[in-house]
């Protein structure tokens, strides 16, 4: 995987083998960041990374000048690689190992943007109740967004608060916005 923008444009990171992840493609990630490069200036992002595995959105997000950026994985040598990235590269990134679930059951912290990568073979149902946890405990802050990325074999169209979706290969990006009063 690599940083495709930001102070460490171009950087090579290789993650161990042995972490249970699927890192997000540099195609997909580029797309995503075209479209967020429209609506935020980085460095005043608040960003929560769900199923962060190898922290390569976080990276993304750090490498363009955020700062506020919490990721969550369950996974112990996920935590850990993210954690020595973070060192290296002088990253700001808070790191949590928790199932994204209860984590998002507890935290009372908003964000500008919540990013989930769960894995692919979820159900419908689990991706969904993602998307219901932000929403019910309002873990957004005004204008912003929740990336759901999933397989092109997953619809999330019917779930709560679903605005678009963009694809990417075999990757989609499933956005959802609270609903303006």
């Amino acid at each position: 995987m690599r940083i495709i923008s930001g102070k460490y444009k171009g950087k090579r990171l290789q993650a161990p083998k042995k972490l249970p992840v699927r890192p997000t493609t540099d195609m997909a990630k580029e797309g995503l960041f075209n479209i967020l490069n429209h609506h935020y200036v980085f460095s005043q992002v608040t960003l929560l990374d769900l199923f962060a595995g190898t922290g390569n959105i976080s990276y993304e997000f750090a490498s363009r000048g955020s700062e506020n950026i919490t990721a969550v994985d369950a996974n112990y040598g996920c935590v850990g690689y993210i954690k020595s990235i973070a060192k290296e590269l002088e990253f700001d990134i808070d790191t949590i190992k928790s199932d994204v679930y209860s984590y998002l059951e507890k935290v009372k912290k908003k964000s500008d943007i919540i990013f989930a990568d769960p894995p692919y073979d979820f159900d419908t149902e689990q991706f969904t109740k993602i998307a219901e946890l932000v929403f019910t405990n309002d873990l957004l802050n005004e204008d912003g967004l929740l990336i759901i990325e999933h397989s092109k074999h997953t619809s999330l169209e019917d779930a709560p608060n679903f605005r678009n979706a963009r694809k990417y290969g075999g990757s989609v990006f499933s956005f959802f916005e609270k609903e303006q009063s």
